[in-house]
């Protein structure tokens, strides 16, 4: 089976009116998953000692510190904060920590967890990008550490680079990065000689304007050769959908199909390395139909590889 972990908190960090990482996001992609067979799971409240895998407690004191008791209090350009802010982080946080549980013990085979705010772009002392709290590095980190594992890659498709994935985990030597994204455009990091400290980041710039067809052949040449090489314990996936022919934040030119395509081809490779085990977190993704529809092919792929 597969796992959908979600929780009604994600819908209440609210950003201000005209803001891409809004509310209705979340609305529409659970919607598209409505009526599919999935275990659906409450995802838990993450705790400070979660974080501290990645961030340090002056940084989660800042940002629960900073959450207003009314309105809205900005952290920097993009990334705002509203009464229910950090809850909502703390939630995504505390699903993809549940779901590593739950794949690593074996009560699904892999699972996806459905949240906001994201989480590719937080550092380990700074927000940015919408984003509070590493998940998916914290994720790789809690795998890590709780299940023993010598062996976690994160592969991370959202358009934009995967700075704060980068920077959690650069001095990780039992973890592999790998990020493909739109270049050059923001945050303007994430060149491939930017390797990490063991040799563990993997950075895949595509062309605005580049198409599936052109994803496909990157990947097929470049990463998933270096993903079967590394032969990981477990995949975590940072799912963002805004290299969308039709997402309005970026130039990249793929089709829902191609998300299934890049889901169905990362099951495999889990298949004949980890038994199947893939977490996957969303990310991005701000066209809401678009987002909707290629959420959808992404967790029916998850659901026919754990068949």
């Amino acid at each position: 089976m597969t796992a959908l972990l979600t929780h009604a908190d994600c819908l209440t960090h609210v950003t201000p009116e005209g803001h891409p990482e809004r509310v209705a996001r979340l609305e529409h992609l659970l919607h598209a998953l409505e009526g599919l067979e999935l275990t659906r799971v409450t995802a838990p409240m993450a705790s400070d000692d979660d974080l501290l895998r990645c961030h340090p407690q002056d940084y989660i004191d800042m940002i629960r510190s900073r959450v207003p008791a009314e309105g809205f209090d900005q952290l920097d350009g993009d990334t705002w904060l509203s009464p229910g802010s950090f809850n909502a982080a703390m939630r995504g946080v505390g699903a993809a920590l549940k779901a590593v549980d739950m794949v690593m013990g074996g009560e699904v085979k892999n699972a996806f967890c459905a949240t906001r705010p994201p989480g590719h772009h937080a550092e380990t002392s700074t927000p940015m990008g919408f984003c509070l709290f590493g998940t998916a590095a914290l994720a790789a980190k809690h795998a890590l550490d709780v299940h023993n594992l010598d062996r976690v890659a994160v592969v991370d498709f959202d358009v934009h680079h995967g700075n704060g994935t980068q920077d959690l985990l650069w001095n990780e030597a039992r973890a592999l990065a790998i990020t493909s994204h739109q270049s050059p455009l923001w945050p303007g990091t994430g060149e491939p000689k930017e390797r990490g400290a063991h040799n563990n980041i993997m950075n895949v710039p595509l062309a605005p304007a580049s198409d599936g067809a052109v994803m496909r052949k990157t990947y097929t040449s470049k990463v998933f050769p270096r993903l079967r090489e590394y032969d990981p314990q477990l995949i975590i996936i940072s799912a963002g959908f805004d290299a969308h022919q039709d997402d309005p934040l970026a130039q990249l030119e793929w089709t829902t199909d191609d998300f299934r395509w890049i889901t169905r081809e990362l099951c495999q490779i889990a298949a004949e390395h980890c038994d199947g085990r893939v977490v996957s977190t969303l990310e991005g993704g701000y066209d809401l139909q678009a987002l909707a529809a290629s959420g959808r092919a992404h967790v029916e792929e998850l659901m026919e590889a754990a068949q």
